[in-house]
C-alpha cells in the first residue's frame, strides 16, 4: 500500500525560498487545537501531544481502509487580542505582546479524504484508549488562505522578527495589508534540532491595499 506524503505531493505548500515573495493556497484540512500561552509551557507541549497521538490514531483507521498517509509537519495559527494590545505589525508584534498573551491554533494537515467523523473517532480513541485527555479538543479544519507572503526562516525563534521585518517591507513596498492569521510550518522537529538549524516557513496572508 502506497502512503499518500503530502509534503512530497504538495511541495509548493511545503516550501519557501530565504527571500520573501508570493504564494496562493487554496482549501487545505487538518486536524487542530487551540490554546492559549508561552510556547515554551508544558501545556503548550501537552497539546502538541494531543494533535499527534490523534493523528496517528486517524491515520491506523485510514489505513486499515487502505488509504495510509504520512503524518504531516506541524503548523500554528498565532494571533493575539488586538483590542487589549492595539493593532502591531509583523515584525513588531513578537517583541511587543508577552509570551503569555499570545493564542495559537496548533495544526496537522491532512488528506482530502479524511473526514470530521475520522477526527472524531481518532481523537476518542486518544482520549480512551492512550490516556490523553487533551484529544477530545482536537477537531476537524478547513483553512483557505489565499494569496500569501511567506519567507524561510532558518535560525531560533527568537530571530524571527528579522525575517518578519523583511516580509514587512515586502509587504509596504507591495501595498499590501495582513488579511488572516500569521502562520508557520516547522519543517524541523525544535524538540531534537538545534536551535541555528531550525528551519520555519512564515506565511502571512495578504491583500492588496484598496
Amino acid at each position: 500500500m502506497e502512503k499518500l506524503d503530502l509534503t512530497k505531493y504538495d511541495k509548493p505548500y511545503f516550501s519557501a525560498k530565504s527571500k520573501a515573495g508570493f504564494a496562493c493556497f487554496d482549501t487545505n484540512t487538518y486536524l487542530s487545537v487551540c490554546g492559549k500561552g508561552d510556547p515554551s509551557s508544558a501545556g503548550f507541549s501537552a497539546y502538541i501531544e494531543a494533535l499527534y497521538t490523534t493523528a496517528y490514531a486517524v491515520k491506523f483507521a485510514c489505513k486499515a481502509r487502505g488509504m495510509d498517509f504520512v503524518v504531516s509537519k506541524l503548523e500554528g495559527l498565532w494571533w493575539f487580542d488586538e483590542a487589549k494590545f492595539g493593532a502591531y505589525s509583523i515584525s513588531e508584534a513578537p517583541q511587543k505582546i508577552p509570551r503569555s498573551e499570545w493564542e495559537y491554533r496548533l495544526l496537522i494537515r491532512v488528506p482530502e479524504f479524511v473526514s470530521p467523523k475520522d477526527v472524531e473517532h481518532g481523537a476518542e480513541v486518544a482520549r480512551s484508549q492512550k490516556g490523553v485527555v487533551l484529544a477530545s479538543e482536537v477537531q476537524w479544519f478547513e483553512l483557505t488562505e489565499g494569496l500569501c507572503v511567506q519567507m524561510l526562516h532558518i535560525g531560533p525563534f527568537a530571530t524571527e522578527p528579522d525575517t518578519l521585518l523583511q516580509m514587512n517591507a515586502f509587504m509596504e513596498s507591495n501595498c499590501l495589508l495582513k488579511n488572516g492569521l500569521h502562520h508557520e510550518i516547522y519543517l524541523s522537529d525544535f524538540r531534537k534540532t538545534a536551535p541555528e538549524k531550525l528551519k520555519t516557513i512564515l506565511r502571512e496572508p495578504v491583500k492588496k491595499l484598496v
